[in-house]
């Protein structure tokens, strides 16, 4: 039995975890669970040290000093706050009007007030009952089909799990080991080409079946002009100077940064998209103010609603974003800046109270300790799993896999969809991509150039992980946001208020239904990420690089069995003087080894200490690891 144990430990370890999960106790507790049992089996079979958990107590003060964690419930707090004073009813009631008049306009709104809703809120089941509360009923009450409606509400509100700043991407990052602001700058672009292609998605409709998605008819239009028109040329025209201006600055937004920060590369895309789009929104709000002010009636009432309505969450957006990217702020201090104007905007609309205060603290507080106890169980189910060589054995299961490291990428993505079927995308987070992370960092750079570096390998390989993560909160039979929908959407017939109509209930299969072609999509984007992995790498600022032959010509400043300068070599060496890479030596104590003094037992004479080989000679090995990544780099 023993020798069973010894020969299957780590899939009798996950087989184990298995079954705490569907015995229904909380995944937090089934992960410390396992971890602590089978910690305790490896060491009464002598496979682990007696002392496996004896750091344990450190590593979860650490996990509570972290403070990219932090960023969780700044952004949540932001989002529940803005989803609870009532924003997102007045986007969809504003948008739906703007884009109500064309064939699948509804839809079309319904996509972009997601994607608004994802950038602030962040929370899927906000973003979903929200729409489905507000939108489903419009749809349904002139004539939307029901596959369409529901489909395009509960895709729209997975969108907060691609989009920035989102919270699967924090998490990721941190699991990862990498940079939040670089796997937010990583994931705009594929986020914002998702949302086109739900577009596309809604244009080809309308024009394929014009009858699935009418146009809002003449009488539920509700903005008009004392002429009659309906004010779109005037929001037209705002649109176009809004847009010569963003165009403008982005002309010069990289001359005026390198003046501002004294930085001498070129300012990345997302960065000059962000601020443009901030410069466009400031100047559309000025406008707007200026002209209720003034009451000049430069602004039909439709632009003056869609800007008052519109900007404000945008230009939060792109402040807290715009921040990130420049590199001003942390994603801990952009969220914490953005839950302070999540608090302005709510004062300014009249709705923050106590009541919502309160409820806003207590729903961020549970997801951030459920997140935080999550993070505990897996950081102790790690223990075993490292200790037990787990990551060897995942290596080993892609050994002879067919296809190489694009062979592993597809097998990982299928597992992580599979999974999402079933579970929650934070324990697969927390389970799976520490398991993975070790194996992707060795194979996947073999997919890129040489020289690409493996941050940013890695940081792609987030990305399209969240990608396909988005695509678990749509499939059954456990899709949460086909829930969350289920839980609003009519489950008996009525009338409706406006037409007086008898509505059919919308059923439980044509919500499903309805979410396969936006799984489809979903899907098509995944593919789109790993066949064209620019359309992430791209947007990573990868910072100054170093010239190999410049630092080997400081490491051996004052000839070749001398050290540097100190000034020289600071950035090589980390803290107490270890090394701050893998493969580099620790520099010998002060001294060097003949100051070493090693204290014999009693009753012994003293050891003699034998001179340092060159081949141990620190400074030697540290130069020919220099030389070995300057090599790599030519290739």
């Amino acid at each position: 039995m023993a020798e069973f144990v010894t020969a299957n430990f780590v899939p009798l370890l996950f087989l184990a975890l298995l079954c705490f999960l569907l015995t229904g106790i909380p995944v937090a507790f089934g992960l410390a669970a396992t971890g602590l049992l089978f910690g305790y089996v490896g060491m009464s079979l002598d496979l682990f040290s007696p002392n496996l958990f004896q750091a344990l107590p450190q590593r979860v003060f650490g996990i509570m000093q972290n403070d990219t964690l932090l960023a969780i419930p700044f952004f949540t707090f932001m989002g529940i706050l803005l989803e609870k004073s009532g924003m997102a009813e007045d986007l969809l009631e504003t948008v739906g009007q703007v884009f109500g008049p064309v064939r699948g306009g509804i839809a079309i709104a319904v996509i972009l007030v997601g994607a608004l809703l994802a950038a602030t809120t962040g929370v899927v089941a906000a973003a979903v009952i929200s729409m489905g509360l507000i939108s489903l009923p419009i749809m349904l009450r002139y004539g939307y089909n029901r596959t369409v409606a529901t489909g395009t509400i509960t895709a729209s509100g997975t969108l907060a799990q691609a989009i920035p700043p989102s919270l699967v991407l924090i998490v990721l990052a941190d699991q990862l080991g990498r940079s939040v602001g670089d796997m937010y700058s990583g994931a705009l672009i594929p986020g914002l080409l998702l949302v086109g292609l739900y577009l596309l998605f809604i244009v080809l409709v309308a024009l394929v079946r014009p009858s699935w998605v009418p146009a809002l008819p003449p009488e539920a239009r509700i903005y008009r002009e004392d002429n009659g028109s309906s004010g779109h040329a005037s929001l037209l025209a705002l649109l176009v100077l809004c847009a010569a201006a963003g165009w403008g600055w982005s002309e010069v937004h990289d001359g005026i940064m390198k003046s501002w920060t004294g930085r001498t590369n070129a300012a990345p895309g997302d960065e000059v998209l962000i601020m443009s789009m901030t410069v466009s929104s400031l100047l559309a709000l000025a406008l707007a103010l200026v002209n209720k002010v003034t009451g000049l009636g430069l602004l039909s009432r439709l632009a003056q609603q869609v800007t008052f309505v519109l900007i404000p969450p945008l230009v939060l957006i792109f402040l807290v974003l715009g921040t990130i990217f420049l590199g001003v702020a942390t994603p801990t201090e952009g969220g914490a800046m953005g839950a302070l104007g999540a608090l302005v905007m709510a004062g300014l609309r009249k709705r923050l109270d106590f009541p919502l205060l309160r409820q806003a603290m207590d729903s961020t507080a549970r997801l951030s300790t459920f997140v935080l106890f999550i993070l505990i169980g897996s950081t102790v189910f790690s223990f075993t799993f490292n200790a037990a060589d787990g990551h060897i054995w995942v290596e080993h299961l892609f050994d002879d896999m067919p296809g190489g490291a694009l062979g592993f990428l597809i097998v990982v993505n299928i597992l992580v969809f599979i999974l999402g079927c079933f579970i929650d995308f934070f324990e697969i987070a927390f389970i799976v991509i520490p398991i993975l992370a070790p194996v992707a960092a060795k194979i996947l750079p073999e997919l890129f150039p040489p020289g690409t570096p493996v941050d940013s390998i890695m940081i792609w390989f987030g990305v399209v992980i969240a990608m396909n993560l988005q695509t678990s909160f749509l499939t059954p039979p456990f899709g949460f946001a086909l829930f969350y929908l289920r839980s609003v959407a009519p489950k008996m017939d009525y009338r409706d208020r406006i037409t007086k109509v008898m509505i059919p209930a919308v059923t439980t299969a044509q919500i499903y239904k309805g979410s396969i072609a936006f799984i489809v999509l979903q899907l098509i984007m995944v593919a789109v990420v790993i066949a064209f992995p620019k359309l992430v790498i791209d947007g990573i600022d990868s910072g100054t690089k170093v010239d190999a032959d410049q630092a080997l010509e400081l490491l051996m400043q004052g000839g070749s069995g001398s050290m540097a300068p100190a000034d020289s070599l600071q950035g090589l060496q980390g803290p107490a003087g270890a090394a701050s890479g893998p493969g580099l030596p620790a520099p010998p104590p002060s001294g060097g080894l003949e100051a070493v003094q090693l204290t014999p037992p009693p009753g012994a004479a003293p050891a003699p200490i034998a001179a340092p080989k060159p081949a141990d000679d620190p400074m030697k090995a540290l130069l020919e690891a220099v030389k070995e990544d300057a090599a790599k780099g030519k290739k």
